[in-house]
């Protein structure tokens, strides 16, 4: 692959800040969405704890069903194009909601389907978006554009959740998922700006067969000694995410007791943390290395998400807030070091499957919890559910601690990447 050219700052490549801004406008949209989603299910449309579940259960199992296949796809065809497209797809099936609302007829079974298709579209969005980055940008400008898009992730989350709880409360929950719908137009139209050339696909893979191209993009995330501890760990942490934020809107509103109007508001201050992670990473993998960043951040702050459950009706709601906050700035760090590792140690040509193989294992656990998660908050209840849920979250962190990353200081450079195993 031939090493993308541009300016050695961010700030001044004028395609990665478009590819940047139509993230930032899409992912604030889709942070209405999933404030306005559940919030609707729970309080319009009467949703029981294993419903929410369900629904979680829902937008991920397109992660789990077609992961896989979008990995091969996304190898074969020009990812830009590609994202473009799913953009204007996925603006199209979540505009179905504030529709049918309006015509009075929503139930909770065409939720049910309208986020199952909008997730097959994010599937093959997120796949090629993080294989359509190296291709866009130098290797050291990775770590650094990683760590803007995800904080970037965490600044939306925070804009929109505040978003969607003010124009929940002013036009009304299902009015708000429009935004959503909206955000994915401008998404599209940045993605169809960009300049820079993608080198086309190799013609001659297109006649391989689709079940040999998973396999390769599997064998090389199962062999490679630090990559399958990477996707044991961020799996683990999914799991105990899934299975919190089954039940996480019904211990807002039904046990902690706060009103709609604030769940927006609560739900960005559990998130402003992320932001602060996403300006730091990059300076905390100069100053203490991109590869320790990776288990460093999970065995120093992953245990404040216990203070979650801890939250109570009144003025100890903030400890919801602070246990999230932290770890959420936690994540961003992990993530722009695991992500970046990914992307450096990966062949070009292996990258689309790469990600996909990554992406099934990782996402494709999320219904699993979402389901186990309203199982358990039905049977057990919804405090002890999200006791579980952080406990997961927590030690899944020992998978790259016990790993070879901890006698790295940083990710290594193309060519010089980790051996795989052969054995």
């Amino acid at each position: 692959m031939t090493i993308p050219k541009g300016p050695a700052s961010l700030w001044r490549h004028r395609d990665f800040m478009l590819l940047w801004g139509g993230q930032t406008v899409s992912e604030i949209g889709s942070a209405v969405t999933v404030l306005a989603l559940p919030l609707l299910a729970v309080v319009a449309l009467n949703a029981t704890p294993f419903q929410t579940g369900l629904l979680k259960a829902a937008s991920g199992l397109a992660f789990l069903l077609v992961a896989l296949p979008a990995g091969v796809l996304v190898d074969r065809y020009a990812k830009r194009r590609l994202m473009l497209w799913c953009d204007v797809a996925r603006a199209a099936v979540v505009g179905l909601v504030p529709l049918l609302w309006w015509w009075g007829q929503l139930e909770m079974w065409q939720l049910y389907v309208i986020v199952a298709v909008a997730g097959v579209l994010t599937v093959f969005f997120d796949v090629a978006y993080q294989s359509y980055l190296p291709h866009l940008l130098r290797h050291d400008q990775l770590v650094d554009a990683n760590g803007k898009m995800g904080s970037t992730q965490y600044f939306a989350y925070v804009s929109g959740t505040g978003l969607g709880g003010a124009v929940a409360a002013v036009v009304g929950v299902a009015r708000a998922v429009a935004v959503d719908a909206l955000s994915f137009l401008a998404s599209a139209v940045t993605l169809a700006l960009i300049r820079v050339p993608e080198e086309p696909p190799v013609k001659e893979r297109a006649e391989r067969r689709m079940r040999a191209e998973i396999a390769e993009g599997l064998s090389f995330v199962f062999r490679h000694p630090v990559l399958r501890r990477i996707v044991a760990c961020t799996a683990s942490s999914n799991l105990g995410i899934s299975i919190a934020e089954a039940v996480d809107m019904i211990f807002i509103v039904r046990v902690l007791k706060v009103q709609s109007g604030y769940v927006g508001l609560l739900l960005a201050c559990a998130t402003v943390g992320g932001i602060v992670g996403g300006i730091v990473a990059g300076r905390i993998g100069a100053r203490f290395g991109t590869a320790r960043m990776i288990w460093a951040s999970f065995a120093c702050c992953g245990w404040t998400g216990l203070l979650v459950p801890l939250a109570q009706p009144g003025w100890q709601v903030g400890l919801y807030a602070i246990g999230w906050s932290i770890f959420s700035a936690t994540a961003v760090v992990y993530n722009t070091g695991q992500l970046s590792f990914r992307q450096a140690v990966c062949p070009p040509e292996l990258l689309g499957r790469m990600n996909a193989s990554v992406r099934w294992l990782i996402w494709g656990i999320n219904p699993l919890g979402a389901l186990l998660g309203g199982a358990l908050g039905t049977w057990i209840g919804i405090r002890p559910t999200l006791w579980i849920a952080m406990a997961c979250v927590w030690s899944s962190g020992l998978w790259v601690y016990f790993s070879p990353l901890r006698h790295m200081r940083d990710v290594p450079t193309p060519g010089t990447a980790a051996p795989v195993d052969v054995g």
